[in-house]
């Protein structure tokens, strides 16, 4: 019987640390993101600093598959503005992902294909429902790290291009307080 009882992957839910499964990780450094904020040359000293962690489970891809990973977004600001990941679609726009708020607070941000945008929030307990045909992305407005859990079919793939100008929303720190600020492009 021991032979057909099979270890499954394990969260912690508190810290987001993935464990009894071979893993990838990948870091995601300021100068990673120099077009990603409003003031590249606030991101220059700082740029060999971690933005963000993806740890994932090593599974197969295909047809069918899932991917399982969770980002440790840090805190910080890069001038004004709160510390975020890339951002993307995904290649197969029609693939939506599941995220959950595991530890800290921040804003999930999310932007469909004609440009509408808005943000979730984030935070320990919170799940979040990206439909397909969204762009999205983390932005960690709290004073720990932001860890949520996502999980999104292994064929979806990631386009990090298709938002020349960015998002249509900045968050950005004013007077103590999180704003959330539309951009003008053009």
């Amino acid at each position: 019987m021991n032979d057909l009882l099979i270890q499954p992957f394990q969260l912690a839910w508190a810290t987001g640390a993935l464990s009894h499964g071979p893993l990838i990780r990948k870091t995601t450094r300021l100068g990673d993101l120099t077009a990603v904020f409003a003031d590249h040359d606030a991101i220059q000293p700082f740029a060999s600093q971690p933005a963000y962690d993806v740890d994932m489970f090593d599974t197969p891809g295909g047809e069918g598959e899932l991917y399982v990973g969770v980002t440790h977004l840090y805190p910080g600001k890069v001038g004004h503005e709160y510390f975020m990941t890339r951002g993307h679609f995904h290649q197969r726009r029609e693939q939506g992902e599941v995220y959950f708020g595991l530890q800290g607070e921040g804003l999930l941000l999310m932007q469909n294909q004609q440009g509408q945008a808005w943000t979730e929030p984030v935070f320990d307990g919170s799940v979040h429902i990206i439909p397909g045909y969204t762009a999205h992305r983390l932005i960690n407005t709290g004073s720990q790290t932001l860890s949520a859990l996502a999980v999104w079919p292994s064929i979806a793939g990631h386009d990090y291009t298709s938002l020349p100008h960015g998002f249509a929303l900045r968050v950005v720190e004013e007077a103590g307080k999180v704003r959330i600020m539309a951009v003008k492009h053009g």
